[in-house]
């Protein structure tokens, strides 16, 4: 006989909340299972394996376009793994884009906090720096 699962066991054993499996459900990245007499979720093998795929893709940062893309070539066994590697390197290209522009806001921010003078928040160079400019006035 084949295993099942609670919708809890699954979520459990993915480490994935009920919610979240109901809504992979929703939008199409779990197929729904049959309901048993009782009419709760059934799952079996075949959902732990998609789920546990689908939470180590978002646990990489993928989302949720790309993970269901991801799904439906690694239903194509025989076919090239090419579209895998343009997918996998279009993110690792968004993650450099993004770890620059972390880098750029910690140097900004390492830089006004340098400015710093520890006075009055009424003369902080930093709070000034947040204000909103318009046309070259600080409004506030």
């Amino acid at each position: 006989m084949t295993q099942t699962y609670t919708i809890g066991e699954l979520g459990r054993l993915t480490d994935t909340k009920v919610e979240t499996v109901r809504y992979y459900e929703r939008i199409g990245l779990l197929p729904p299972p049959p309901r048993s007499s009782g009419n709760y979720r059934v799952y079996d093998g075949a959902h732990l394996g998609r789920l546990g795929f689908i939470r180590r893709a978002r646990e990489l940062g993928f989302p949720l376009d790309q993970v269901r893309e991801l799904l439906e070539l690694a239903g194509q066994e025989a076919r090239s793994c090419e579209l895998v590697d343009e997918l996998v390197q279009a993110h690792v290209t968004d993650i450099e884009r993004r770890i620059h522009d972390l880098q750029t806001l910690r140097q900004e921010l390492t830089q006004l906090l340098a400015q710093c003078q520890h006075g009055k928040v009424a003369e902080c160079r930093i709070i000034e720096a947040l204000q909103p400019h318009v046309d070259g006035k600080t409004t506030g």
